[in-house]
Order: C-alpha cells, then sequence, then structure tokens
C-alpha cells in the first residue's frame, strides 16, 4: 500500500451517517492540494491526516488517493493549529479568535485551552464568559470524538454522538460498555438493532439475560410508542421471542426478573387477562382515574345562579340563541365540577364554551385555558378572546426536578380549567394536568371523541366518555352556516361511514377531490396545486396558508419525500447546512420532533428558518415570533415540515389542506384519519388520489384498538 501524510485545508464533503469523506490536503512535494477519499469518525480543517491506500483515477474528479485507513492527529504547523480552531470543531471560536490565540501562545495554544484556561484571558476580546465558554466546548468536542471513534469502531453511524454526550456525559463509553441497550432506551434515533449490533460487537450473548430483558423493554415500548397503554403478557413475550430469536423460556424469565425489579408491572384486567405495563403509564391511568373522581365530588365553585335567568341573558348578550343541546351542556357546565363536552365540527362547541366563559366571568370566576399544542392554544385565544396557553407552558417545566413547576403541591390558581383538544392528550400528560388542578375547582373538557386518538399513549378522551361515570354534553346537531360549507358536511358524511360529496364540474365549492391514480403523477400534481394553481384560484400564500396532510412518513407521497419536493419547488436556494440526510436551508418551514424544556418548544410545533451561521454552527428558528437557537448537532430535532403526517397535525387548522389518499398508504387507511385530516381546514380541502384509497378509509371504522384500562379505573374509584 501507498503511504501519505499532509495537513487537511478543507472537507469538501462528509457522510454524517458512515464517516465517508473527501478531503482537499497539502502534501509535500505536490504542487496542488490532492484529494483524498476514506472513512473517519470526526475529521476537521487544520488536522494532520496520515493514510495507507492507494492512488486512483476519478473519470469526474482526476488522480485521487483512495485510502484504506486513515488517522488524524491535531496540527502542530501554527497555519494548522489556526484552520484547526477555526472550523467548527470548538464553538465560540471562529476565524478572528483562532489567529489571536495562535499569536498569543503559538503551538503551545492546545495545551493552554486543556490545562490553563485562565491564560485565555491574555487574549484581547477573551473575557470570562468567552474564555468559559471555550473550555466547555474544548471538553465537550474531545468527549463528542472519544464517542464518535468508539461507535465508528463499532461499525456505528457516529450522527449520534452529540446526544448521547448529552445525556450521558464523560461517562459515556463506560455506560454504553456496561450496557449497550442503555442507548436504545434513552437516545434518540438509535433503536434496539443498533444497541444490539454494538453489544454483539462487545461479546454479549444473543440468549443472555441482559439482551432478553433490553429486548422485552424495548418491545413494550414499542407497543405504547403505537399508543397502547400495556400489553397481553403473552403477546408480548411471542413477539419479544420472534424479534430476538430467542427461547422463549429465557423471555419468560427475563420478564419476571423485571417484574420482581419493578422495572415493569402485571395487573389482571376485568376481561381477566394478563397485562403488563410501564410503571410510568400504570401509576398515570392510577392517579388520572383517582383525581378526576376526586375532583367530581363536593360543590361547584360557581355560586348558585337563576339558569334561566343566566341563559336568556348570555344569548341577550351574544345574538345567539342556544339549541337544546348547547343549553343543557350550558347548565351542566354550571353544576358539574367535572364535564366533557364532546362533538364533531360546525356543533357549536366554541359558542359553547364562550357561552360557559361569560357566566363564570360574571360571577369573578378566575379560569384558564389551555390546549395541547401551541396553534389550539393560539385558536382558542382567538375564539375566546383570553389568554390561552400550551398544557407544558401552564404547569412550566422545572429544570431542577425534571417535572413541572405547577403539581398537586403546588397547584394551578384558578376556579374553573377549560382544556381543548383534549382527544390530543396522552394519558401522562392528562394525569400531569389534573394533578395540578385544585381540588376545589371544577374542569371541563373539550374535544372531538372521533378524531385520531394521541400520538402518545391512551385514549383519554374516549375512556372517560366510555366509562360512563362522568357528565358528557353530546353536540350534535350542525348549525345552518356550517351546514353549508361541504367541508363539514363531508366530515360527518365519513364519520357516519357514508361517501363524501364533491362537486361537479365548474361548481363552486370548499371541498374537492382530484383523481390521481399513479403516485408520481399525484406527486408533480400536488407540486403544481401548492406552487400555483391554490395561490393563483384561491389567493392562499404557499408557505403561510397551505399545509399538505398526508397518512405516512414512507413512500413517494409520504411526508418525508413530499418535503423533499416541496423545499425543492418553494425554497431552492439560500444558505443551507446538511445534517441527519436532510438539507435546512433559510426560509424553510420547520416542524419540532420532541419536547425539549431548555428551548421551551414541543413536539408538533411548527415554525421558519430566520438565520444560518456556519461559524458558530447555529442555526435559528422563528415559532410563532420566539426566536430558538438550534447548534447543528440538535438538528435531529427538526424535521421539514411543508407536509406531515395527519397524526402530526391534530390541534392545529390551516387556511387550507391538500391530502393525498392512495393504495400507497394502504396500512393506515381508516375514518378516524381522513376525518381528522378534513376537519384541519378552515377554507378549503383538496383530496388527491384515487377514489379506491378514499373508500377503503371510510369503511375502516376502527383504528386498531389501543390497550388501555382507564375507563375501569374510572369506574372503580367513582
Amino acid at each position: 500500500m501507498d503511504k501519505l501524510d499532509g495537513q487537511i485545508e478543507r472537507v469538501v464533503f462528509r457522510n454524517e451517517e458512515n464517516g465517508f469523506c473527501v478531503l482537499r490536503v497539502k502534501v509535500r512535494g505536490h504542487k496542488e492540494l490532492v484529494t483524498v477519499t476514506g472513512t473517519v469518525p470526526a475529521v476537521n480543517p487544520g488536522e494532520w491526516m496520515a493514510g495507507d491506500g492507494e492512488w486512483v483515477e476519478d473519470p469526474r474528479h482526476g488522480q485521487q488517493f483512495k485510502a484504506k485507513h486513515l488517522r488524524m492527529s491535531k496540527p502542530d504547523t501554527l497555519e494548522g493549529i489556526e484552520k484547526y480552531l477555526a472550523s467548527d470543531m470548538v464553538k465560540g471560536i471562529g476565524k478572528e479568535y483562532a489567529k489571536r490565540l495562535v499569536n498569543v501562545f503559538g503551538r503551545d495554544v492546545f495545551d493552554v485551552i486543556e490545562n490553563a484556561s485562565g491564560k485565555l484571558l491574555k487574549v484581547p476580546g477573551i473575557g470570562k464568559q468567552r474564555k468559559d465558554n471555550i473550555k466547555k466546548a474544548w471538553d465537550e468536542q474531545r468527549n463528542v470524538r472519544q464517542i464518535m471513534s468508539f461507535l465508528f469502531s463499532h461499525g456505528i453511524s457516529t450522527t449520534r454522538a452529540f446526544r448521547i454526550h448529552k445525556i450521558y456525559g464523560d461517562k459515556a463509553i463506560e455506560l454504553v460498555q456496561r450496557d449497550p441497550y442503555c442507548l436504545a432506551r434513552d437516545i434518540k434515533g438509535i433503536g434496539f438493532l443498533i444497541a444490539d449490533q454494538i453489544a454483539m460487537k462487545l461479546g454479549i450473548a444473543k440468549d443472555s439475560d441482559l439482551r432478553a430483558r433490553a429486548g422485552l423493554e424495548f418491545c413494550l415500548g414499542e407497543l405504547t410508542a403505537n399508543g397502547h397503554c400495556a400489553y397481553v403478557r403473552n403477546d408480548l413475550l411471542s413477539r419479544s421471542a420472534e424479534l430476538l430469536d430467542i427461547d422463549l423460556d429465557i423471555i419468560d424469565n427475563a420478564l419476571e426478573h423485571l417484574l420482581d425489579s419493578k422495572r415493569l408491572i402485571q395487573k389482571q384486567d376485568i376481561r381477566g387477562r394478563d397485562l403488563i405495563y410501564l410503571p410510568k403509564l400504570f401509576f398515570a391511568e392510577i392517579e388520572l382515574a383517582k383525581k378526576l373522581q376526586a375532583l367530581e365530588k363536593g360543590r361547584h365553585p360557581c355560586p348558585d345562579i337563576d339558569f334561566e335567568k343566566a341563559l336568556s341573558w348570555v344569548q341577550q348578550k351574544s345574538g345567539i340563541e342556544l339549541a337544546n343541546a348547547q343549553r343543557n351542556a350550558l347548565r351542566m357546565s354550571v353544576r358539574s365540577k367535572v364535564m366533557v363536552i364532546t362533538g364533531g365540527p360546525g356543533v357549536g362547541k366554541t359558542t359553547l364554551v364562550n357561552s360557559v366563559l361569560m357566566i363564570l366571568k360574571a360571577k369573578k370566576m378566575r379560569v384558564q385555558l389551555c390546549a395541547p399544542t401551541g396553534r389550539a392554544a393560539k385558536r382558542m385565544a382567538e375564539t375566546t378572546g383570553m389568554e390561552a396557553k400550551t398544557i407544558h407552558r401552564m404547569l412550566q417545566f422545572n429544570p431542577g426536578t425534571g417535572g413541572f413547576i405547577h403539581h398537586s403541591e403546588n397547584p394551578l390558581e384558578c376556579d374553573v380549567l377549560i382544556v381543548d383538544e383534549s382527544s390530543m392528550i396522552d394519558v401522562v400528560l392528562a394525569a400531569q394536568l389534573m394533578d395540578a388542578v385544585p381540588l376545589h375547582a371544577a374542569v371541563v373538557i373539550v374535544g372531538d371523541a372521533d378524531q385520531l386518538p394521541s400520538v402518545g399513549p391512551g385514549r383519554v378522551l374516549q375512556d372517560i366518555i366510555r366509562s360512563k361515570t362522568l357528565p358528557v354534553a353530546h353536540l350534535d346537531e350542525v348549525f345552518r352556516q356550517a351546514a353549508s360549507s361541504r367541508i363539514v358536511t363531508n366530515a360527518h358524511l365519513i364519520n357516519q361511514g357514508k361517501a363524501p360529496e364533491f362537486p361537479e364540474e365548474g361548481e363552486q365549492s370548499d371541498c374537492y377531490f382530484i383523481e390521481a391514480e399513479e403516485p408520481e403523477k399525484a406527486l408533480g400534481l400536488i407540486g403544481k396545486l401548492v406552487k400555483q394553481n391554490i395561490p393563483k384560484k384561491f389567493h392562499f400564500e404557499p408557505m403561510d396558508d397551505i399545509q399538505i396532510l398526508t397518512p405516512m412518513q414512507k413512500g413517494d407521497l409520504g411526508a418525508r419525500n413530499l418535503n423533499v419536493t416541496m423545499q425543492g419547488l418553494l425554497n431552492s436556494s439560500g444558505d443551507e447546512v446538511e445534517r441527519f440526510g436532510m438539507i435546512y436551508r433559510v426560509g424553510d418551514k420547520v416542524m419540532q420532533t420532541e419536547n425539549d424544556y431548555d428551548k421551551d418548544v414541543y413536539n408538533g410545533d411548527i415554525g421558519r428558518i430566520t438565520a444560518l451561521d456556519n461559524e458558530s454552527s447555529e442555526l435559528v428558528v422563528d415559532f410563532e415570533g420566539r426566536r430558538v437557537v438550534y447548534d447543528f448537532r440538535e438538528l435531529d430535532e427538526l424535521v421539514l415540515s411543508y407536509a406531515i403526517t395527519i397524526h402530526k397535525s391534530q390541534g392545529s387548522e390551516y387556511p387550507c389542506v391538500v391530502i393525498p389518499v392512495h393504495t400507497q398508504h394502504f396500512v393506515l387507511l381508516q375514518r378516524s384519519l381522513i376525518y381528522t385530516a378534513l376537519t384541519r381546514a378552515r377554507k378549503l380541502v383538496i383530496l388527491l388520489g384515487t377514489k379506491k384509497a378514499l373508500g377503503l378509509s371510510i369503511i375502516r371504522a376502527e383504528s386498531r384498538d389501543r390497550i388501555t384500562t382507564l375507563a375501569e379505573r374510572l369506574k372503580e374509584y367513582a
């Protein structure tokens, strides 16, 4: 093999997933820079590279050195050191300070940063804050690079090294060596299969107890991610045995160990099934049921009123005559400590909530309004004229405890809590929310029980209604004004299992269907509709007003492919960075995919990228007027959101919605999915695809049922 060494001038390309890179290297004896290709866990300009490999002639790029093995070491020339420090490896330095540091400390600069960082204060412009930041960034990058090398040596993508370091700190490698399966439990983006791969390379036996326990917990975790609060014991055992390809007896022993150590809980339901729970979900159901039943008892905080008098005052003041069902619900709301208001679009839920608020405000009640997402809270504030917060912001995250500031010991200051879009709330968040409600207060839970259940585990709204232990007001009369909208009438038709009605050729409507048999044709049509036709005919802004909602992530008409297509059509140029297999560009529409309490942004929040700084490796997203800064290494929290899944759209409303419905989405097609998508639109819906797929989704009434026991618990504590 030939040998080559030199200083890296430029990193032309690096694949974050497999470490493959293309480097331009200054090599002694070569007049021009040499192109080197190879794989390496981490690489930065200025570093010294040594490689073994062979010279090849690339038809497009000419002569290159194809390295079989690459080794990196810190630079020892002043020029290399400056380049190295100016790269995005050590945040907070940049070109200007790299030059100053080298001027003051020369070749000793690495030693100074590492072992005597106090001396950095001698450098012009470096104060205590910057000095601390440089030292922190230096230590962090050293640890992250060690993790990268460890992952790389086990054939694993190095893209999650930063997240691993963020969660485990300096003990990362030690913890992973002791139990590699912790990665699957704790690190977003590293599933069981990758952790299992590392475990095998570390010599953990295929039939070991450690692997069996981890596999069981992983299986149950996956099932709860699909909405279950528990799973039938025997079904869980056979699923785990199949995944791990080991004997059922080993799995059974592993389960017993997890039950003995209280890492899992077993409880029989009323049907006599042995259910296995993750403790968090087991206790969430119990606490939620107990608290709802405790709240329900006692007097309503609102003083006694002459209801008929209050009703005529409300109707006169609002200029709206309430329907019978609304009147009954209004009467219930000033008498019941806990109640549910449910119904589809156009049945007057908003009018009813506003009527309830008029009475409560007249009686000087302290009312708090909340909803699960930022968009739902914003809409609630617009329709009520009162402040409404997301549940997370209302409860206030406490970084010290990892919980919320408001809980049973420090309850919310309110007499009545009104919760909107409650079909979206999973069992854990519902338990945390109710825990924070003072016992004297009343709670009004508002939502559409026919929508998709929450993304997280449980089906809280449906279970409360199903338990028949708390008062429920069903609104089902569609009002005349709403009945003139095809969006509303079609949503109700779909909900009843009937085919929606679309306009004849040339007829004006707010709900259309466009036939497109081939996925490729449908994709092209969606692009044309969003970029040209809809803006031209209906005057909607492609970026701000139109949202594509699709049943799934994968496939030609899945969110991932649609996003790449729409990014190319609507935002094709500008400052950009590529991370985690995705291009992020200034102007892009993006969505947060997990709760980040430090940043105060939550799963489902949608914003726009407004700035990108390669020198500080940071990107800024504007979420409804709030500027949030992301390190490039945190970009796996963001995805493009020109198209999002229907699940992710819950609680949001958009002026115009485009919905691909194709047999390509066969697995996920169901009535509640299409119903939810349709009811996200305020002014215009365009369904696009095949009538066969639409027909299929209307026939499939029950979304795959979830195993929950909240309804049982509510009966138990009633």
